[in-house]
């Protein structure tokens, strides 16, 4: 038996996920945890981690020890993504996490974090062509499967919290700043050469931002297990009338939306704009969620290795 412990630092929050793997290969999950500690914040052009946010981030990180460290036969992938991948101090803070945490944080490429969105989708959902787009804090990753198989990925370095910030669209949303917003990520679609193949296939979205989306409809809609937003899908209509009814409030006004969280109520505009122009851009009737992403990707990886040791062993 295995407790497999991953953790996920992202840009705007990390996430950890305890599983139990057991020698013939079943496994469950012993707990799940998320903090928001926004390591991207005021970066800057020069991209460097604040001290406040390695404060807050330093502060999960132990929280999460203090879980873990109580568990039996620990194993733990832990990896950072767009934020730590940017950060021109980010050998400082990786000694500090190995120094404080004793773990080795592995900074992942953005076309590594998208294969293993790849993996946690097609490993929960039936896909065939699809799609994904995953909107984290300081990075967008954006692949297509065909026939079940990944045969383009890509990773963009802006995210919710970075087109928030650069636009300002964390309180009153004006006209002119949302209109840049728009062309300028309209630019990067127009100039991914395979996207075009995409054309009319259905959307798989992940990352908090996506997810928020789901989480509005389904309470809007008063859904049972209103949290449950795996496999959800929703039309095109809904996603803008969802985004026409956010631009239209500031600060205080989202927090009051159900199913925005206040933590996320000054990025979800700058997070929804990749998702309703993707849809807009290839003309996509629906959007399905995903929970299963960057984090079950990596347990699967896990799961495979494990299957291959028994075999190999016989």
């Amino acid at each position: 038996m295995e407790n497999f412990v991953v953790i996920d630092l992202g840009s705007n929050s990390v996430r950890m996920t305890i599983t139990r793997i057991n020698e013939d290969g079943t496994h469950e999950t012993v707990t799940h945890m998320k903090e928001f500690v926004r390591l991207s914040e005021n970066m800057g052009e020069k991209k460097i981690l604040q001290p406040a946010a390695i404060e807050r981030t330093m502060k999960a990180l132990h929280s999460f020890k203090d879980i873990y460290k109580e568990l039996d036969n620990v194993r733990i992938k832990a990896v950072a993504t767009a934020a730590v991948r940017q950060a021109s101090n980010q050998k400082a803070f990786l000694k500090q996490v190995k120094s404080e945490i004793g773990i080795n944080l592995e900074v992942i490429s953005g076309t590594q974090e998208a294969y293993y969105d790849y993996i946690g989708v097609t490993e929960t959902l039936p896909i065939t062509n699809a799609i994904l787009i995953d909107t984290g804090g300081a990075s967008i990753e954006i692949v297509l499967v065909q026939n079940g198989k990944v045969t383009n990925l890509i990773s963009i370095p802006i995210g919710s919290v970075t087109i928030s910030s650069e636009y300002d669209l964390g309180n009153h949303v004006s006209a002119s700043e949302l209109f840049k917003a728009v062309i300028s990520i309209n630019e990067i679609f127009q100039n991914i050469w395979w996207l075009k193949n995409g054309l009319n296939l259905p959307i798989i979205g992940l990352g908090g931002s996506n997810r928020t989306l789901a989480k509005i409809n389904r309470r809007r809609d008063r859904l049972f297990n209103m949290e449950e937003v795996h496999g959800y899908q929703i039309k095109d209509t809904q996603v803008n009338k969802t985004f026409e009814d956010i631009i239209s409030l500031d600060f205080e006004g989202r927090k009051e939306v159900p199913g925005i969280s206040k933590d996320r109520a000054d990025i979800i505009v700058g997070g929804l704009i990749p998702v309703i122009l993707l849809m807009n851009y290839l003309d996509s009737e629906k959007i399905t969620f995903s929970t299963s992403g960057l984090r079950v990707g990596i347990l699967y990886e896990r799961l495979h290795d494990i299957l291959r040791e028994n075999v190999a062993n016989q």
